[in-house]
């Protein structure tokens, strides 16, 4: 659906949540559908005129029917200007890097999403991006790096995936911008319902759609969304983005692209409900006789959780990390003796998951060895908190 056909019965602002239920309102211009319907076209005819009659020429540089109302949508419950939406996450991401001139200098966390990090070594290197690690909630190092040599991006994951290490997004923001580098945010964990990057100074966000924004497993996909009003650094950067989605061609498909705008529908009572399980699973662990510790920047004492309070919302996520006690095999035996948590790679979905981040990585990994990653899902609490129990007393039998 291109913007001029859009048709929405709505007058009045609403809050987040009805923008996300009703996905902003958006209906099908020619039947009033509910939802728009899927369009299949890769190519799009033209009138005895040349014109296009909605718009659309070709798939990869505009999209199908139904991406504008995701990067409409997105874009609106992030607070931004604008959306973009990729193929992937790690299409999205990338994609900020390789728009940045030969030679910039980046900084970056040394925990983030371990895809992306191998990205920037491996590959990022080699276009000439000087890349710089710090970890990201230690703002001395962060402040250091920055003002070592001129730096074009500052990015942040916060909580970072695996270890869901908090940063202080308003304090690297303000470094960011005294030094006029950019300010990315990875805002994948909290989603909109729990962080709104741009309200401490973020000039961009990106999200895996494929996580929690899709929220059923069966979607891979990515965005970007842009600052509301930028400046002419990121608006600059944001028209190379456009312009290297429609001549590298990372683009989603049109049923995939519909499956995401439905999951986004339902994305405020998952989270809700999800943060609220992983809190409750999380308390339950914690000082639990077979667990040394539980990440997750909802419990008071987590490192990060004064941050965590001050700019998270209605709740933190539904990710956390057990370090399971004793030889770190037994970590690895407490995911094989779960029968209720899937050991499967991924988060953000309704099915709870475990896995063993070090293994599942390989050779080079810098997850601990003691550490399961958990994405909390909708199942009950209690059933949740028991498969654990069994699984971990069963691993611990097992040294015996």
């Amino acid at each position: 659906m291109n913007n001029r056909e859009k048709y929405t019965p709505w007058t009045h602002t609403y809050h987040v949540e009805t923008r996300a239920a009703q996905g902003d309102g958006w209906r099908s211009p020619t039947t009033g559908a509910v939802p728009p319907a899927i369009s299949m076209g890769a190519t799009y005819a033209r009138d005895s005129e040349y014109r296009t009659p909605a718009g659309l020429a070709y798939l990869r540089d505009q999209g199908a029917p139904g991406f504008e109302q995701v990067e409409d949508v997105v874009a609106g419950l992030e607070g931004g200007s604008r959306g973009l939406l990729f193929s992937s996450g790690m299409a999205a991401a990338t994609a900020v890097f390789q728009v940045l001139p030969a030679g910039s200098r980046v900084v970056v966390p040394r925990t983030m999403y371990f895809g992306l990090t191998k990205w920037l070594l491996e590959f990022g290197t080699e276009q000439g991006l000087e890349v710089v690690q710090v970890p990201m909630d230690d703002l001395d190092a962060v402040a250091a790096a920055v003002a070592a040599a001129p730096t074009r991006l500052v990015w942040a994951e916060s909580p970072a995936n695996p270890t869901w290490t908090v940063t202080d997004l308003a304090a690297v923001g303000a470094v960011a911008r005294e030094a006029g580098a950019l300010f990315g945010v990875d805002n994948t964990v909290p989603t909109p319902v729990h962080s709104r990057p741009f309200e401490h100074g973020a000039d961009l966000v990106m999200h895996s759609g494929t996580k929690y924004l899709n929220g059923h497993t069966d979607v891979v996909a990515g965005l970007l969304v842009l600052a509301p009003g930028p400046d002419e650094r990121a608006a600059a950067l944001w028209e190379r983005l456009e312009l290297h989605r429609r001549l590298t061609g990372p683009l989603l498909g049109p049923l995939e692209t519909y499956l995401l705008m439905r999951g986004i529908r339902t994305l405020f009572p998952r989270m809700r409900q999800i943060s609220a399980t992983a809190m409750a699973l999380a308390e339950h662990f914690a000082g639990h006789p077979l667990i040394r510790k539980v990440a997750y920047p909802g419990l008071p004492d987590d490192p990060g959780h004064a941050i965590a309070a001050r700019q998270m919302s209605d709740g933190f996520s539904g990710m956390l990390s057990l370090h399971v006690d004793g030889e770190w095999q037994r970590s690895l035996r407490t995911a094989q003796n779960c029968e209720l948590f899937i050991r499967a790679t991924s988060l953000g979905g309704v099915e709870s998951l475990i896995e063993h981040r070090y293994t599942f990585e390989g050779p080079g990994s810098t997850s601990p060895k003691d550490m399961l990653r958990v994405s909390v899902g909708l199942e009950n609490p209690a059933d949740l908190v028991a498969d654990l129990e069994q699984a971990l007393e069963r691993a611990a039998k097992e040294d015996r």
